[in-house]
């Protein structure tokens, strides 16, 4: 279930892909939000906790089940959870089998929602690289597609669709800040804006996959810890992720578990936005001051998911 080659990820791919995924997707909006108590800057908040299954994912969810060949097997899925329950959500949509594996780590909100998708769920190991190695051993034995969470072309341009949305709703853009784990959004949202915008990865301390790797010069292990681990800990960033990091995205910070659970009640408080830990990330190295913006930047924030059982309480459970 790893890197395949042979699919370039440029403006034209992006676009073409963008075409094929966008009936299926939600465009989620872009919020201008007014220096506030939220941060001390003027931000767009791209809210894509509002995308259908609950975050990004299912950008590249829809991109590997509609671009590749799918066998009469169906799909397969490692996931932390967000991925699983897009790849369930796109699978239910399309009619098409699907196994889905995740860890225990997993968020319970997400492991019951791949269930009510009415995919395969295993619930098997410790941490995401436990899951991945029992799917792809499945995946051998019954022939069915793989679908990387991060490291696969299809994965990479679907998620990539993000930065074209983000592009036309900000077009004054200047900086966004885009949370890390195995690093498909990061890369897909870099390979849109290329050199245009700066891109700046967002990462938790206990998670640090990306901050890793640059220091390495290639993918290393990780630690996998974090209150976002069930979103941002793969033990180490993906293969064909890192060269797309390497030439377009300026700069890793990390934050810490106690500003990630700061930045979650700061969107509940402020704006009455509920974000799971790995979706509050970027909004966390603003508001700790790991990223500092100059006066009169454009900043971006990308929310990445809400799937979290938060919902219906009276501030999200953090």
């Amino acid at each position: 279930m790893g890197a395949s080659t042979g699919v370039a990820i440029g403006r034209a791919e992006i676009r073409r892909v963008h075409e094929v995924v966008r009936p299926h997707l939600r465009r989620t909006p872009v919020v201008q939000v007014k220096p506030n108590a939220l941060a001390g800057t003027p931000l767009a908040l791209k809210l894509e906790q509002l995308q259908r299954s609950g975050s990004f994912k299912a950008r590249g969810a829809f991109a590997n089940l509609l671009l590749r060949d799918v066998p009469e097997a169906g799909v397969i899925a490692a996931s932390g959870g967000n991925h699983g329950v897009a790849v369930a959500y796109a699978a239910h949509e399309l009619g098409i089998p699907a196994q889905i594996f995740v860890p225990t780590v997993s968020a319970p909100a997400k492991v019951e929602r791949i269930r009510r998708l009415g995919a395969d769920l295993v619930v098997i190991g410790d941490r995401y690289a436990d899951a991945l190695a029992a799917a792809e051993a499945s995946a051998a034995r019954s022939g069915a597609l793989a679908v990387h969470a991060f490291d696969q072309p299809e994965t990479i341009l679907g998620q990539a669709t993000l930065g074209l949305e983000l592009a036309e709703q900000a077009p004054e853009l200047d900086t966004v800040l885009v949370p890390v784990g195995g690093g498909g959004l990061i890369a897909g949202v870099a390979a849109w804006f290329g050199d245009a915008v700066r891109v700046v990865g967002v990462e938790p301390t206990d998670a640090p996959t990306l901050t890793r790797a640059r220091a390495a010069g290639a993918p290393v292990d990780a630690p996998t810890g974090s209150v976002a681990a069930d979103a941002l800990a793969p033990r180490r960033v993906g293969d064909l992720v890192f060269p797309i990091t390497q030439a377009h995205v300026d700069d890793v910070v990390l934050v810490d578990d106690d500003a990630i659970v700061d930045a979650q009640r700061a969107l509940w408080d402020e704006l009455r936005l509920v974000a799971e830990p790995a979706g509050a990330v970027a909004m966390a190295a603003l508001r700790s001051g790991a990223y500092r913006a100059e006066p009169g930047e454009h900043v971006a924030v990308v929310l990445s998911g809400a799937n979290t059982t938060g919902i219906g309480t009276s501030q999200p459970r953090v």
